[in-house]
């Protein structure tokens, strides 16, 4: 995988990050519409805009590792 990744061009790395970017998103919302079906959409919608945007500081402040 890394040499197949050291491979790619530029631009192709950012649409490869790009969808692994929106397949999370994805897979973030429906998780909280599966264990949260009381939210509306729109609530689950800025739920997962905080998650992503707050999500190096979560990472850091519960796993210790900078």
């Amino acid at each position: 995988m890394k040499n197949y990744i050291k491979g790619l061009t530029p631009e192709k790395k950012l649409l490869l990050s790009l969808r692994l970017y929106y397949s999370a998103k994805e897979l973030k919302t429906e998780a909280l519409k599966k264990f949260h079906p009381e939210m509306t959409i729109t609530e689950i919608n800025e739920k997962v805009k905080k998650i992503f945007l707050y999500a190096k500081d979560y990472f850091h402040s519960n796993t210790g590792i900078q």
